[in-house]
């Protein structure tokens, strides 16, 4: 069995996290996203035996971008070949990926492809899926409509019969399969701390001193350094070697890998990216994101701030505001 991955775009609404790493490659909860989606395939007989997850992965590249589907499953036709179903993904949907379920429906019906489709509170920011409730039949998609059509939208999750990679735009619309499981694309900050909130289930893999206090949920890749005094949690992701230094709190933040947090700082609701040095007593919240490989001197505030990689941050940022 077969999938075909689309990693394709800028990551334009995960900067400035992906202006240093493909947003394929963003860690969420102390793992890339596209390492979740491979491990889960594999789990259901993608299999052409290769590298340490079991599978080979084969790479098919845009020279321009081209858009999402057809033009990406033209260039990776020649991958898809043979007689069994197969799967697409867009590389950024995180969530517990029922493909053994789709594939079951899949089969059922008959039809050309699956598409999975997910319930969502607020339908206008994303594309929704308009079919018949009864036969599952598509009849369209409206991208971001300002009126009410539906709240079923498209979960980024398909299955396709080989015909359709070289038939994609005469087939009829795929069928349907709903996707009641947690489901979140990563393309916006408060989804992305919430999803990976909601992925971490206890304490994982670390040595902690044992006067450090753990609000579960929280995620601490074995790798990293807890130090005395420090509080953690709830909705906490820690990943690889991070140092957190005493009296240190942390809550409802990610802190990405290689980086450290000086004594006393407190961190909420916000995401610090990888190689960043957080000084003493510094404050940092109301969701901001902190790039690749930044400095932040002692006793600061930033509130609400987004700080682009490689910079030094040397005075307070009272108000959200961009850090070019």
């Amino acid at each position: 069995m077969k999938a075909l991955i689309l990693a394709g775009g800028f990551g334009t609404r995960l900067r400035p996290l992906t202006l240093t790493q493909a947003k394929p490659l963003v860690e969420f909860a102390n793992k890339p996203m596209v390492m979740h989606q491979m491990e889960a395939l594999a789990a259901v007989g993608v299999d052409t035996h290769e590298v340490r997850i079991g599978i080979k992965i084969l790479f098919s590249s845009e020279t321009e971008p081209l858009g999402t589907a057809g033009k990406s499953l033209s260039l990776a036709r020649k991958h898809l070949e043979g007689d069994e179903p197969f799967f697409v993904l867009n590389s950024d949907v995180i969530c517990d990926f029922p493909f053994s379920d789709m594939m079951a429906y899949h089969k059922l019906h008959g039809k050309q492809g699956t598409i999975a489709v997910t319930k969502v509170e607020e339908p206008s920011k994303y594309g929704v899926v308009v079919y018949d409730e009864e036969q599952g039949l598509i009849h369209e998609f409206v991208e971001k409509p300002q009126e009410y059509v539906g709240n079923k939208i498209n979960a980024g999750m398909y299955i396709l019969n080989p015909l359709f990679s070289t038939l994609f735009h005469k087939v009829p619309a795929p069928l349907r399969k709903r996707c009641s499981r947690q489901w979140s694309r990563l393309s916006q900050r408060q989804p992305t701390l919430s999803s990976s909130s909601q992925q971490a289930g206890g304490f994982i893999g670390c040595e902690v001193i044992l006067w450090s206090k753990h609000h579960s949920p929280v995620l601490i890749d074995k790798s990293a350094h807890i130090g005395n005094g420090v509080t953690i949690g709830p909705n906490v992701v820690i990943g690889g070697n991070v140092c957190i230094e005493d009296g240190v709190r942390v809550q409802n933040s990610t802190i990405l890998s290689d980086t450290i947090i000086r004594n006393h700082s407190f961190i909420n609701s916000s995401i610090i990216g990888r190689k960043c040095s957080i000084g003493r007593w510094v404050r940092i919240e109301n969701e901001c994101v902190i790039g690749e490989d930044v400095v932040v001197k002692d006793e600061l505030y930033l509130n609400g701030a987004q700080v682009l990689p490689h910079k030094s941050i040397a005075s307070s940022v009272p108000e959200p505001v961009i850090i070019m």
